[in-house]
C-alpha cells in the first residue's frame, strides 16, 4: 500500500516539476476522439516537441496546489490531457487549436502561461501568435527595414545623378 503512494506522490511531484519549468501547458478534453485521431495529435505534438499525457485529475489537482494554480481546479472535470512545452509558449496551444479545428471533439480547457492561469480566450489568442522563429524573423526584418530604406533612397539619389549627366 505504501509503495502505492510513493509511486502517486512521484506523479504529483513530476506534475508540479511540468507545472515549474514549462514556458507553457495547455488542458484539453479528449473524449469522442478514436485511437487514430489520437494518434494523429500526439505525432503532430511530438513533431512540434510538446510533451502530451493523461493524468488523473486527482494528480493534477494535487500538483496544481503545490504550484500555486489552483484556478485550475474548475476545469479538471471529466477526462484530461495535458501538453506542456518548456521552451516554447505558443507550440502546445498552436498545435492543439489547429487540431481542434479539424476535429470538433477535442475541447481545449484551459492552460499555463508563464507561471500564470490563462483562460481559453487567453490560450486561443496565443496559439494565433507566430513562434518563435517567425517572430525573430519579423523583428530582424522590422531592424533593417531602415537600412533597406535608406539603400533605395540612396541607390535612387544616385540613378537620379546617373541620369542628369547622361
Amino acid at each position: 500500500m505504501s509503495n502505492i503512494i510513493e509511486q502517486k506522490k512521484q506523479v504529483v511531484a513530476e506534475l508540479a516539476d511540468k507545472f515549474r519549468n514549462s514556458k507553457s501547458a495547455v488542458l484539453v478534453d479528449y473524449r469522442g476522439l478514436d485511437v487514430a485521431e489520437v494518434t494523429e495529435l500526439r505525432s503532430q505534438l511530438r513533431e512540434a516537441g510538446v510533451d502530451f499525457k493523461v493524468y488523473k485529475n486527482t494528480m493534477t489537482r494535487r500538483a496544481v496546489e503545490e504550484v500555486e494554480l489552483s484556478e485550475l481546479n474548475d476545469v479538471l472535470v471529466g477526462p484530461t490531457a495535458l501538453a506542456f512545452h518548456e521552451d516554447d509558449a505558443v507550440a502546445p496551444a498552436k498545435v492543439l487549436n489547429n487540431f481542434a479545428k479539424d476535429h470538433e471533439n477535442l475541447e481545449i480547457k484551459g492552460g499555463v502561461v508563464e507561471g500564470q492561469v490563462a483562460s481559453l480566450d487567453q490560450i486561443k489568442e496565443l496559439a494565433e501568435l507566430p513562434n518563435y522563429e517567425g517572430l525573430v524573423s519579423m523583428f530582424l526584418s522590422v531592424l533593417q527595414a531602415p537600412i533597406r530604406n535608406f539603400a533605395y533612397a540612396t541607390q535612387a539619389i544616385a540613378d537620379q545623378k546617373e541620369e542628369e549627366s547622361a
